[in-house]
């Protein structure tokens, strides 16, 4: 298959219809780019009519499943959970057409990355590993990605005209994925860490004397925000944030080091993924589910939750 020299002209499929999807979708049909769509969660009756709702709006196709989605996409973007990095893998690669590329934007450690890469290529796709850098969200399809594999360098231009915000890291699978999960050592890391911190604080009496001895520590942190925003991502995202901690363990394990840090981590971010599940921080149905929080409410919350069953130590 010969790709048209105009990007603007690809049929894109995106597999996994999120968060991430959605925005990609959004400003993909903003540039007035084909992008069909398919997600497991469409074959949920109580999940599906909010992403049929969505594409709709926004005139993106939704397939019936993997094979459909991809069978005439130029490029493939995969954002799935981290779990289901291979799996989806396995189900596009017989559908995949000849030289298409496949954009993996899964949190995923770079064994799993390669495992995937292995099944594209060898059903005549173009594999590229793509390692998102930061939140979603505030950049949109503008987010910092760093690419890899030996297509990287072939798919960058286009992406980029396309309305991204990517560089090539390597010609070898890895790279970009290791840089990412040795990011999110720290920053998944610092998220577990201050909901740990602020709320046993909390129930001491003592945040206010914690927060002023980290800003005088760390005077360029507004520890107040930051820990709003930590909290309301972790409320939000946990589930999602978990699977990748524990794709960041088994990438701190690939390299030979015991993953005491990102498995902890993984455990609270499942924890608080839990706690959310409960209904402890209000019902996901709600439009306000995922706004901007008081990380004082919300750790009072989870102190309330110990006595009433819906709170188990990690």
């Amino acid at each position: 298959m010969s790709l048209t020299p105009d990007p603007s002209d690809w049929q894109v499929a995106l597999v996994g219809y999120g968060e991430v999807g959605r925005i990609l979708a959004e400003d993909l049909r903003a540039r007035g780019v084909s992008v069909f769509a398919y997600d497991l969660k469409l074959a949920d009756a109580a999940s599906a009519p909010p992403l049929r709702a969505h594409a709709e709006s926004h005139g993106v196709r939704l397939a019936t499943d993997h094979a459909h989605a991809v069978a005439r996409a130029d490029l493939v973007i995969c954002a799935v959970t981290a779990r289901q990095t291979e799996a989806a893998a396995s189900a596009c690669a017989a559908a995949l057409r000849t030289d298409a590329f496949f954009l993996d934007l899964n949190s995923a450690s770079p064994g799993a990355k390669q495992r995937a890469a292995a099944m594209v290529d060898a059903a005549g796709g173009r594999y590229v590993e793509g390692a998102v850098m930061t939140s979603v969200p505030p950049y949109r399809s503008r987010v910092p990605m760093l690419l890899g594999g030996t297509s990287a360098a072939a798919l960058c231009p286009g992406l980029n005209v396309l309305g991204f915000a990517a560089t090539v890291a390597s010609d070898r699978l890895g790279v970009a994925s290791a840089t990412k999960m040795c990011r999110s050592i720290m920053i998944k890391g610092l998220e577990a860490m201050v909901i740990e911190s602020f709320t046993a604080a909390r129930a001491y009496g003592v945040e206010a004397a914690v927060i002023a001895s980290l800003h005088e520590t760390f005077p360029g942190i507004d520890w107040e925000s930051q820990a709003s925003y930590f909290f309301g991502r972790v409320i939000a995202h946990g589930r999602r944030r978990s699977e990748e901690m524990f794709e960041v363990a088994a990438t701190v394990r690939e390299a030979g080091l015991d993953p005491f840090s990102a498995w902890g981590t993984a455990e609270r971010q499942a924890w608080m993924a839990d706690l959310a599940a409960a209904g402890v921080f209000g019902e996901r149905t709600d439009p306000a589910f995922s706004r901007s929080r008081d990380w004082r409410l919300e750790a009072d919350r989870i102190l309330a939750a110990r006595s009433t069953g819906a709170q188990e130590t990690p």
